[in-house]
């Protein structure tokens, strides 16, 4: 069974670099033709598209964050590490990851989320 956990401080003051990180179980992040995605969703709003690493290992991110955001994965622990640098108080909100099926923003697994607060 597939499974996504995120996990990383629930605190990050601002200009700091937020960290999170991604352990997936249950599939290997170098099979198959999956994109590993990160989707934030901020206080009051909707979902928002941050990134994504595919199996290939090349990475994606959204324009909007491209300058501040990078997606790591480590393939010995099967787990993918996202990092937004210099962050301000509109980078709270719920953090998720989650698996889409072959990048068309088709996810049919989902970590459970987690929150992440931007505050002195």
């Amino acid at each position: 069974q597939v499974q996504l956990r995120e996990s990383g401080p629930g605190l990050v003051k601002p200009s700091q670099t937020l960290s999170l990180t991604c352990t997936v179980s249950g599939v290997s992040i170098t099979t198959g033709q999956y994109y590993w995605t990160w989707i934030r969703q901020p206080p009051g709003k909707g979902l928002e598209w941050i990134g994504s690493i595919p199996y290939a290992g090349n990475t994606h991110y959204s324009p909007s964050l491209e300058s501040r955001t990078s997606i790591v994965r480590d393939t010995s622990k099967n787990h993918f590490t996202l990092r937004l640098s210099s962050v301000t108080p509109e980078d709270t909100g719920i953090y998720y990851c989650a698996r889409d099926v072959r990048g068309l923003a088709e996810y049919d697994y989902w970590g459970q989320g987690t929150q992440v607060t931007v505050s002195s």
